[in-house]
């Protein structure tokens, strides 16, 4: 069944919990998809009720109005980055790069294959007004530390004189990156983009070894 359907009528074999997920997951995905495609301020709460088939009253048992919905899109926008981020990282005893490198891969890839919510985070929460933008900054500081964690044991990183501060380099190049190429509606440039910033990385970090002897 299609996010965007109704729930059937009558006996459905669901549970009330099970329900109750499955319309705030279409609340969910239909904000992100009304954000991305019309923007945030002139996104309405009817326009994401009729795209996804859901009641106003359905809505207002979820979400108390338009920014608690879209703030829990960025929530869901930030669980799904770092969780992609958590599955490609791999083995903590192998060299910081090729990780990285394989990080970055699955990351992009996530990212152009979630556009909708992907816009949201990197390019509408900023049209969100305060609150949006905070919890912006807070995940982006949560992708530090899940970085800072994932390369603690690896040589190149320690010998950084502020490896926490390099990672802040870092997280804020990709999303300043990932942000252009959404609103240049250039996604595909995502596919490309994770062996160039590894590269980058790579020779800043460690420039006396090829990329054949990582």
């Amino acid at each position: 069944m299609s996010t965007h359907e109704p729930l059937p009528r009558g006996r459905h074999g669901l549970t009330r919990d099970e329900v109750r997920d499955s319309q705030r997951a279409r609340l969910l995905l239909g904000m992100a998809e009304s954000v991305a495609e019309s923007g945030y301020p002139r996104t309405t709460v009817a326009d994401v009720l009729k795209r996804v088939h859901v009641s106003r009253e359905t809505f207002y048992q979820h979400f108390s109005d338009k920014e608690d919905c879209f703030l829990a899109v960025l929530d869901e926008s930030a669980k799904l980055m770092a969780g992609t981020l958590a599955s490609g990282a791999g083995p903590s005893a192998e060299p910081a790069l090729p990780r990285l490198e394989r990080v970055l891969t699955t990351y992009f890839t996530t990212l152009s294959e979630q556009v909708p919510f992907a816009r949201v985070f990197f390019v509408e929460s900023y049209a969100a007004g305060i609150p949006a933008q905070r919890k912006r900054v807070e995940v982006q500081e949560r992708f530090v530390d899940l970085m800072v964690a994932a390369f603690a044991g690896s040589p190149e990183w320690r010998e950084l004189p502020d490896p926490r501060f390099t990672c802040r380099i870092v997280v804020g190049g990709i999303s300043s990156l990932v942000s252009a190429a959404l609103i240049k509606g250039d996604v595909d440039t995502l596919h490309e983009a994770a062996p160039k910033v590894a590269d980058v990385l790579r020779r800043l970090i460690a420039p006396g070894v090829s990329p054949d002897a990582r």
